[in-house]
């Protein structure tokens, strides 16, 4: 900073040149939802460029699948995504499944479409708490992880374990639900449905957060598409696509003779929209607070979907489905299998040679593409906006560093 001296002596002009700094926000950062590191790239309080490095986490998940039976990796497959294990369980079950031609019994499949839901409402619970939390409200996190422990004493009944379950397996689930497990979680939704509402008076129509995500990290559906992404970060977008109606039959036959309307705004308007916040002025689609709102929805949509599969596996026929065997050959071949796991596409890939032990283990992170599109999305914004932009992605670390 230099300073010029002109002809009136009480008048001194300064040349002010800011410099670029290399800031970084992690890898323990309590805004980066895991062991990631962003580095930023700042010019006073603009951001001009972030770079995330991924790899603190990294456990050799797949390259263990490789020297492991199927049913001994599902305990790996928790670790992954760990606040949506259920969900991880179920796609590499599926994916075995395909492999063997396993056909699932009707109960077995309601039974997955309960515990798979169940797993979406608790998920997007932390994901609402957290995000909160990112953007400097600390009530939200506590409203939703006192439900969210309800929904963890259901799963402890279930099969014993809050976090990492190991519940769903190749063939079915390692055992089924207890006598007046579904009277309990049907009275679980009864009585979590209204609380939704408070969410949306914390939250959602919050004039504080409203300010902080709406118009922020603004991903139209074309460059959604192009990174990748997938889940409410795609239909946050205003891109109507949903594996649970569009993926592959042997997963969509899960949801088969279910009625449920995929999550995503149309015309301005939300599926239910009536019935809850409508979109604030100044949101604009594909930014953070659209992307907040789609999960805000579905969890409405979980709720609906599990009592309609209470109902159905009260009266369906067959059992909850026996295990595989834990040494069972696989046949010859490789498949690949997406499902719709909280936060997307989630896929697992196999080949065997006709071993017990798989030659090939691979997964397709949801959460990898998602965090892809961060260095897009920061561009030009300010440095507080991070947190609400990379929280609005809902990214889990375990999930990318496999």
């Amino acid at each position: 900073m230099a300073a010029t001296h002109v002809d009136d002596p009480r008048i001194v002009e300064f040349d002010v040149r800011t410099d670029e700094m290399l800031i970084n926000m992690g890898p323990q950062h309590p805004s980066t939802h895991g062991v990631l590191r962003l580095v930023l790239r700042t010019d006073g309080e603009i951001v001009s460029e972030v770079e995330p490095h991924i790899g603190y986490l990294h456990r050799c998940a797949e390259k263990i699948g490789e020297n492991l039976t199927p049913r001994q990796w599902i305990p790996y497959t928790d670790r992954m995504d760990y606040l949506a294990a259920m969900n991880m369980n179920l796609g590499w079950s599926l994916t075995v499944e395909k492999l063997l031609k396993y056909e699932l019994p009707e109960k077995a499949r309601h039974l997955r479409v309960i515990i798979a839901e169940m797993g979406r409402i608790a998920s997007h619970l932390v994901g609402m708490g957290a995000y909160g939390l990112d953007l400097g409200t600390f009530s939200p996190f506590l409203y939703a992880f006192r439900e969210r422990e309800k929904m963890l004493d259901l799963f402890e009944e279930a099969c014993g374990a809050r976090l990492t379950y190991s519940y769903i397996t190749p063939g079915g689930a390692t055992s089924d639900l207890p006598n007046g497990w579904l009277q309990t979680c049907d009275a679980f939704l009864d009585q979590l449905l209204p609380i939704i509402q408070e969410y949306h008076a914390l939250l959602t129509t919050n004039a504080i957060f409203v300010k902080r995500t709406a118009g922020i990290g603004v991903m139209p559906a074309e460059q959604a598409i192009d990174f990748g992404c997938s889940g409410p970060v795609l239909r946050g977008s205003g891109v109507d696509y949903d594996l649970r109606r569009d993926g592959e039959e042997r997963y969509t036959e899960m949801y088969d003779g279910y009625a449920f309307e995929v999550i995503v705004e149309k015309d301005g308007h939300y599926p239910r929209d009536h019935e809850y916040p409508a979109v604030p002025r100044e949101a604009v689609l594909g930014d953070c607070w659209h992307r907040f709102y789609v999960r805000m929805l579905e969890v409405i949509q979980a709720i609906d979907l599990t009592r309609q599969a209470i109902e159905k596996y009260s009266t369906a026929s067959g059992d909850w489905g026996q295990p595989i065997k834990l040494t069972q050959k696989l046949p010859k071949g490789e498949v690949y299998l997406e499902t719709e796991s909280p936060r997307g596409q989630m896929g697992f890939y196999l080949v065997s040679h006709g071993d017990s032990i798989p030659y090939r283990v691979r997964a397709r992170s949801s959460c990898f593409c998602n965090l892809s599109v961060t260095a897009e999305l920061c561009r030009n914004c300010l440095i507080a906006d991070i947190p609400a932009i990379v929280g609005s992605l809902d990214i889990v670390m375990g999930e990318i560093d496999r």
